[in-house]
């Protein structure tokens, strides 16, 4: 059983930035595909980030390219999400997500990839 457990949310205001971090257990962390996820109050949540294996290979939300820096590290079983130039609209509860079926180079932006989820944390950017 994986379990994934987010930190680093909070409050900011636009412009401003935040790090979360995704602290994994259990499984291979090495092997798994890293997502990031958002959702805003009464919207779907959707896509951030995501990060294959090694960290050979990333992709983006159109939404977030160029403002958001995914990355992992396999020693200590970590992801992070880098947030800058952060806007109102980037405000929601962000989800930490383990794919355990994809091969080493993959990415992905399906939820229906992901088999594991942290339980979320709160970003909140100010105007």
């Amino acid at each position: 059983q994986v379990q994934l457990v987010e930190s680093g949310g909070g409050w900011v205001q636009t412009g401003g930035s935040l790090r979360l971090s995704c602290a994994a257990s259990g499984g291979t962390f090495s092997s798994f595909t890293m997502g990031w996820f958002r959702q805003a109050p009464g919207k779907e949540r959707e896509f951030a980030a995501t990060i294959s294996w090694f960290g050979g290979a990333e992709y983006y939300a159109a939404s977030v390219k160029g403002r958001f820096t995914i990355s992992r590290d396999n020693a200590k079983n970590m992801v992070f999400l880098q947030m800058s130039s952060l806007k109102p609209e980037d405000t929601a509860v962000y989800y930490c997500a383990a794919a355990t079926r994809l091969r080493e180079s993959r990415t992905s932006d399906r939820a229906d990839d992901y088999d594991y989820w942290g339980q979320g944390t709160q970003v909140t950017v100010s105007s």
